[in-house]
């Protein structure tokens, strides 16, 4: 039976997926390649999580695509708004018929012989399994796990009368209004959650083992709002891009270095919005430094206005136990709920599980060094999308699809087929992630390392990987490029091709400074 091949295959068709897409073919247009999708539609995140408020934590003119602007005066947007934004993408730009629903990727082996990955999969609709072939596999599913949350076991949670829902798996009937609910957790779904289910809810407790660094932030952007009356609506979206690039670069880099002054005034912002009378310093002054993990963004002080209506308060302090009609804790105190939401977290994923082999020898990721944040020591042809823990996700998956593009076509020009990140000579190992974040520590031993060295450190740097990936060198004396062990060797490209892949890379230069 003949297997079919694509020069590439994508796995997953939300943000990453859907760049990767445009990318491929903008860029690469002489490229064959299949978007593989696991869930019945497209959207990632944003099409999964279906819970109450469910909207972004970073803007949208550095979570939207580089190359299509965000057109709504909400700069913090909602998950039913970005999603529809990438449908749009998709329909404007020709992706569907690349795209293919229901086909779960599990395992991937790559044959040296014919510099080739052969893919299998689980297609849901037809029940079967299946493989096809591809010359370079670039993984885009996200970095957590959609079939599980992080859900710890509570004592006695199976005495509590009511509903225990984690956000990851909201039902559709759950009905919260008129009731008690106690949300667990005090991260960016839990104050998402919290002054949402408040606006119908009898009473909300948000209950939270320790603080998080929380923001409040407009909503709409003043600013990009008026300059998108006055200017081309792509002209406006890059200025406004570029704003918020270097001021995020700017407040992470004063964060690191002045964590207390930072602390203080992130803490005083909050004491502002709450009121002196307002316990900020046992609800809202965390033990951590500013960006040893996210900070929590929440538009127009949407739970702060909760906190201060009294229809929903925090509590700090550790769970006992679970009870017929709530929570007792570990002060004596007990919450009475109807609904507990296990706000608890994610459990972090590297490539959506997948299992790969190099000619029939696993691949065991966590032993590799990650090349640019985006390839792995040992491992031809593969790549995969892992956003900024400091920035927008979308930043880093535009330039890790550029820049995969722009290896591909010096592959073509060259006559390569196969690429590899090859670690020669020591490298010092450090953690891939260095957040103190629950989900980060808990996969640390399931992830790949970085170096201290460029180009196996993972820079949480924008204009840093910008210059590295648009304009440094493909031939590094890191990646290794061969052919095929098996068939002819390698040709220069047919004067046609030539030609084809000449112009493309002239149009890609050509976008270089609208898709920064």
């Amino acid at each position: 039976m003949h297997m079919e091949h694509v020069d590439v295959l994508v796995v997953g068709a939300g943000i990453s997926g859907i760049g990767a897409g445009y990318h491929l073919k903008t860029r690469c247009p002489n490229r064959s390649f299949a978007i593989f999708e696991a869930r019945p539609d497209l959207g990632g995140t944003w099409d999964l999580f279906r819970y109450p408020g469910i909207r972004s934590d970073s803007d949208m003119y550095t979570l939207g695509f580089s190359f299509r602007p965000w057109r709504s005066p909400k700069a913090i947007a909602d998950g039913p708004s970005i999603l529809a934004y990438l449908r749009e993408t998709v329909a404007e730009h020709g992706l569907a018929p690349h795209i293919r629903y229901r086909r779960r990727v599990r395992r991937a082996d790559w044959q040296s012989a014919e510099a080739r990955w052969v893919v299998e999969y689980e297609e849901s609709e037809a029940g079967e399994v299946r493989q096809i072939s591809c010359g370079f596999l670039h993984m885009c599913a996200g970095y957590y796990d959609y079939g599980r949350g992080h859900r710890p076991r509570f004592a006695d949670e199976e005495t509590f009368r009511g509903r225990i829902v984690h956000p990851q798996f909201w039902p559709e009937d759950l009905d919260h209004a008129g009731k008690k609910v106690v949300v667990i957790g005090s991260g960016a779904t839990a104050v998402t959650l919290v002054p949402e289910l408040a606006k119908t809810a009898a009473q909300v407790t948000m209950l939270q083992r320790s603080p998080t660094y929380v923001v409040s932030r407009p909503a709409e952007d003043a600013l990009a709002n008026r300059l998108r009356a006055l200017l081309p609506a792509t002209l406006a979206y890059q200025l406004i891009r570029w704003r918020n690039v270097l001021f995020g670069l700017y407040f992470f880099r004063l964060a690191r270095r002045r964590p207390d002054q930072t602390k203080a005034a992130l803490i005083d912002i909050v004491r502002r919005q709450l009121g002196e009378d307002f316990d900020v310093e046992t609800h809202f002054t965390p033990h951590y430094n500013p960006w040893d993990q996210r900070l929590c963004l929440v538009p127009d002080g949407d739970l702060f206005t909760a906190l201060k209506s009294g229809r929903a308060q925090v509590v700090t302090d550790q769970i006992a136990r679970f009870t017929p009609t709530g929570i007792e804790l570990a002060s004596g105190k007990s919450l009475e709920a109807d609904i507990i939401v296990t706000a608890t977290g994610l459990e972090l994923q590297l490539m959506s599980g997948l299992e790969a082999r190099v000619d029939g020898a696993p691949v065991s990721f966590p032993d590799a060094f990650s090349y640019k944040g985006m390839m792995y020591s040992g491992v031809p042809n593969l790549a995969s999308s892992f956003g900024y823990t400091n920035a927008s996700w979308t930043l880093k998956a535009d330039l890790t699809s550029a820049f995969l593009c722009r290896l591909l076509n010096h592959m073509a020009a060259r006559g390569y087929q196969v690429c590899t990140p090859v670690a020669d000579g020591p490298i010092e190992p450090t953690p891939w992630l260095d957040f103190t974040s629950g989900y980060v520590q808990r996969a640390l031993g399931r992830l790949p390392r970085q170096g201290t060295k460029a180009p196996w450190r993972v820079y949480q740097n924008y204009l840093l990987d910008l210059l590295a990936f648009r304009f440094g060198r493909i031939e590094d004396g890191v990646l290794r490029f061969s052919h095929a062990e098996r068939g002819d060797p390698p040709r220069k490209p047919s004067a046609r091709r030539s030609q084809a892949q000449a112009s493309g890379q002239l149009q890609g230069r050509e976008r270089t400074l609208a898709d920064a």
